[in-house]
């Protein structure tokens, strides 16, 4: 249940051709250490890009965080892709309200994350393909007590290898 469906360096590592090829058609997005380090309000280099390339081939995108609006919503509206707040993951309800939104069948939808116990645990459980990427930034969650707990408990279970075109 921990073990995704494809490990990437980068979010920005993920192509339309590599979508297409796995019938991909719509991405959940989540934020901190995917888009961006832990509560940076501006997306990191190359993700507005990135963005924009997904958006012109066609692929939904959501984003789905378990964290609140305030903190979600603003995010969302700079990068111009809905959003589900307070998602819950890795419970079903937010991955649902996501796939709903897009109109799309759970083979056609992948999860993309940085937390196994969270985003791909939860994508797993809801029947959906996985991709892990690897977090960002450490230091930003190592002041963080839970997340770096998670961190540790995680740590026998990350991949150990990473798809190369």
């Amino acid at each position: 249940m921990l073990h995704p469906t494809i490990a990437l360096h980068s979010v920005c590592e993920i192509t339309p051709e590599l979508l297409e090829s796995m019938g991909i058609r719509g991405l959940m997005l989540d934020i901190d250490n995917t888009l961006t380090t832990h509560d940076n309000p501006t997306p990191a280099k190359g993700v507005q890009a990135w963005i924009e390339k997904m958006k012109a081939s066609g692929v939904q995108l959501r984003l789905v965080s378990n964290n609140h609006p305030p903190r979600v919503e603003p995010f969302a509206k700079m990068l111009g892709i809905p959003a589900i707040c307070d998602a819950n993951k890795p419970l079903r309800s937010g991955f649902e309200r996501a796939m709903r939104s897009m109109h799309l069948e759970s083979r056609e939808v992948a999860a993309v994350g940085d937390q196994l116990y969270t985003d791909i645990l939860g994508a797993n459980v809801c029947g959906v393909r996985s991709i892990y990427v690897a977090p960002m930034a450490k230091e930003s969650w190592k002041k963080q007590t839970f997340i770096c707990v998670k961190r540790i408990l995680e740590k026998p279970f990350l991949p150990k290898t990473f798809y190369k075109e």
